[in-house]
């Protein structure tokens, strides 16, 4: 049977601008993204997205003919909603209060139907569930959610060893090394929980890494580092100075020092060295971020809340980031002072000023770093910041004056 995880409409524009570049369910939260974590506990072969027309291409829905487990892709699964989900029979639904969770459909092509309308034969969870439906869960949720996908990841498997005499290992029983990693004279504190280290991932000399914390295939943890906790650094990202319950998605780089702090951080990003990025305001009230879903600075109910930044947008050196400052897609920073903190997508600028990051020079620059990871900034790629570009507009402000 088809594993479908579709973009609930109540939730995808509250996750922008994370979700202007990917499904729902493939963000990051833990160790997995979300749709690898229904994948691994499920036991599918693939998953298939239900997202916007644009996104299909790159995350295609595969066959929806015939039955499918249709399953809210902000919905973090467990041991205990994986039962119930597996239990459902044909026409029936699983509901978290009003957020429809899955439902096991005769026909996956009726799936918009169902969101809107519901199943007459529905049920309520055993118990609350996790659902990612703002960007600063994604970090609240990250230590937890590294744990679970820990004890799913590990179960069952012998951990490589450590294999250098000069880095320091607390609690080695929650640490888990896949093949091909390398430590180099760092300590790996995982007292206060587990810490992975995916597949030919590096820990350089001089690094502090307290758990949880994960590491993903190809990363660098750089040398001097200190990682202090709830931290998950995505595939192929280069992280160093000070991080802190933050969450780099995958394929960017946090290279130098500087403080990173209750944040997301998108694909093919870069923060230039020094750049620091506030999480607390000075009067510790709650902090207000930008959400494109109300076209205003909304209440996170969080004392501390960092930088959200989407996909391909970079910084220069010394760059400052206010409390709650979001980023858009494909945006250049530079300049002296506080950047202001709503950043559109393709945004060129800084606090001066800004003017519209045209499609051919980003297109120019994303290629560039792409094939510095062997991948093509192909017509896929090229049709999604499209996309996004037009879908943006309105928040130039400066292009209508």
């Amino acid at each position: 049977m088809h594993v479908l995880l579709f973009d609930d409409p109540a939730i995808r524009p509250h996750l922008l601008p994370f979700t202007f570049t990917r499904p729902v369910a493939a963000l990051r939260c833990g160790i997995l993204t979300l749709a690898e974590k229904w994948q691994h506990r499920l036991g599918a072969p693939a998953v298939g997205y239900l997202t916007q027309p644009y996104l299909q291409a790159k995350f295609p829905a595969g066959d929806v003919q015939g039955p499918a487990l249709v399953i809210n892709g902000a919905v973090c699964p467990d041991d205990l909603l994986i039962k119930q989900v597996q239990a459902l029979g044909p026409g029936q639904a699983l509901y978290c209060d009003e957020v429809l969770v899955a439902a096991h459909l005769a026909d996956a092509t009726l799936v918009a139907e169902l969101v809107q309308d519901g199943l007459s034969d529905a049920r309520q969870v055993a118990e609350p569930v996790t659902v990612i439906s703002r960007p600063w869960h994604l970090f609240l949720r990250n230590g937890a959610e590294i744990r679970r996908d820990y004890a799913l990841l590990t179960r069952g498997r012998t951990s490589q060893p450590v294999g250098d005499a000069h880095t320091i290992v607390y609690a080695p029983e929650n640490i888990f090394i896949e093949e091909g990693v390398t430590i180099r004279a760092a300590i790996l504190n995982a007292e206060n929980g587990p810490i992975y280290l995916g597949k030919n991932s590096q820990v350089h000399e001089g690094a502090i890494l307290k758990g949880p914390l994960a590491l993903g295939e190809g990363s660098h943890i750089n040398a001097g580092a200190k990682m202090r906790g709830d931290n998950t650094v995505g595939p192929y990202c280069k992280v160093g100075g000070e991080v802190a319950n933050s969450i780099l998605l995958g394929y960017s780089n946090k290279g130098h020092e500087g403080y990173l702090g209750n944040s997301v951080i998108g694909q093919w990003c870069n923060l230039g060295a020094d750049t620091n990025t506030s999480n607390l305001k000075n009067n510790y009230a709650p902090v207000k971020v930008w959400s494109h879903a109300a076209h205003r600075f909304v209440n996170t109910g969080q004392t501390f809340c960092g930088l959200m930044m989407g996909d391909h947008s970079k910084c220069g050196i010394n760059t400052m980031f206010n409390t709650g400052t979001v980023v858009g897609v494909g945006a250049n920073i530079f300049g002296a002072g506080f950047p202001r903190q709503f950043i559109p997508s393709f945004s060129w600028g800084g606090p001066s000023g800004f003017e519209t990051f045209r499609l051919p020079k980003v297109a120019e620059v994303a290629e560039r770093v792409m094939s510095r990871r062997g991948l093509p900034y192909d017509g896929v790629e090229a049709g999604i910041m499209e996309a996004v570009f037009k879908a943006t507009a309105e928040d130039r402000v400066w292009e209508n004056i």
